[in-house]
């Protein structure tokens, strides 16, 4: 076959593959009810030109003042959302949440599937475990069906992540690497850490060029990314007076919560805690369906997630897979080091923020040695646990 044949016979099982995954996602969302428009509420007060609510959503994660109600979540997602609310209003919005959540998931799988037949994985088998494992054995599952104002904030975080990882990865254009990047860090803060790798990758041969090239490109860099922070840095004088308060050390939050954020809203403290949520927690048994207690803390994502670990079969003595790793990492440790670990959850949700630079490295794993059936058997594992955790939550 032909070079144009092989690309257009890939594009066509891609998109079977994101559909069937799409639909599993959709039946598994359509009847949950997340109780948390708030996204929705927001951009319906930004379609009015105002930056709070007129009226309380829930009772915790909001700031009040007087007849204002201010949310602490990043702005995007609502900006984003701007003209589906604008047609169907708030309210009709909220009731379209599991078709939007499933079509920000879907989204991230088909740029998954560019960015592994772009990493190398010439196996069309290798790249539907790929997105197997993203869209099944993450967070991602859990949150899809479950929505709401926490969750469809880092489902759009995580398709823009990909969305930069495809264009780092490819054309290299730092303004677009900047845009994306600025938008990604409005929709979940923690992707600030990530713009040491789009500057590293938006320098041809990975920063290897002439000191004024370089900088011309990390001034482009700059300048796509510029939006994104000033207008947060303006968001949050608004509503609060000072550029540098989001508004998540003055949230209303659970007594539970409200005692662990008096400890230090980041903080060394708190490092045990979500560690032991990251990797050691695991459920409690009993004996009825689907037999599992968990707490809604979290859950050790090696249970959840242990064919992540493809992630140590790419190349690690490649500068791109170290700096993946590291990049990572630094995504991660605002995470560990907060007071909240992300309840109500199952998994533990907040390595979202870092699992699409983890999957370019699985993608690499699987470019240099393939996806083996150890591999195929830890990831069905993962679905497994996920699936477990579906049925959880129905049956609980």
């Amino acid at each position: 076959m032909t070079e144009a044949v092989l690309r257009l016979r890939s594009r066509l099982i891609g998109a079977v593959v994101v559909a069937i995954a799409a639909l599993v996602l959709f039946v598994s969302a359509r009847w949950a009810d997340s109780g948390a428009p708030q996204l929705y509420y927001l951009a319906d007060a930004f379609l009015h030109g105002r930056t709070w609510l007129d009226q309380p959503i829930g009772v915790t994660d909001m700031v009040r003042d007087g007849a204002r109600f201010y949310l602490p979540f990043a702005p995007f997602p609502a900006l984003s959302l701007m003209p589906i609310v604008a047609l169907v209003g708030p309210a009709g919005a909220a009731r379209l949440e599991p078709i939007i959540d499933t079509g920000l998931a879907a989204a991230s799988l088909a740029l998954l599937w560019r960015l592994a037949g772009r990493s190398g994985v010439s196996r069309t088998a290798d790249r539907v475990w790929l997105v197997v494992l993203f869209g099944f054995s993450t967070a991602t599952w859990w949150i899809t069906m479950r929505g709401g104002v926490w969750h469809t904030g880092q489902l759009f975080a995580s398709v823009l992540t990909f969305a930069a990882l495809l264009e780092a990865h490819g054309r290299r254009r730092p303004i677009v690497l900047g845009l994306l990047g600025g938008a990604a860090f409005l929709s979940r803060a923690t992707l600030l850490a990530a713009f040491p790798y789009w500057a590293w990758r938006s320098l041809p041969d990975g920063g290897r060029t002439q000191l004024t090239d370089a900088a011309r490109r990390l001034a482009l860099l700059t300048v796509g990314a510029a939006p994104a922070f000033l207008f947060a840095l303006w968001y949050n004088a608004a509503r609060f007076g000072s550029p540098l308060e989001s508004g998540y050390a003055l949230a209303t939050l659970p007594p539970f919560l409200d005692a662990l954020r008096a400890e230090g809203l980041f903080s060394i403290r708190h490092l045990p805690m979500n560690l032991q949520y990251l990797l050691l927690e695991v459920p409690g048994l009993v004996p009825r369906f689907p037999w599992i207690a968990p707490d809604g803390f979290g859950m050790s994502i090696l249970l959840t997630s242990p064919g992540l670990l493809l992630a140590a079969r790419a190349d690690w003595l490649r500068r791109e897979t170290v700096v993946l790793g590291l990049s990572a990492l630094l995504v991660l440790i605002p995470s560990l080091l907060y007071y909240g670990g992300g309840w109500f959850q199952y998994g533990y949700r907040y390595a979202l923020d870092a699992i699409p630079l983890v999957m370019m490295m699985c993608a690499l794993g699987a470019a240099r040695a393939g996806i083996s059936r150890r591999w195929q058997i830890a990831i069905v594992f993962g679905v497994a646990v996920n699936l477990l955790g579906v049925l959880w939550y129905y049956f609980r």
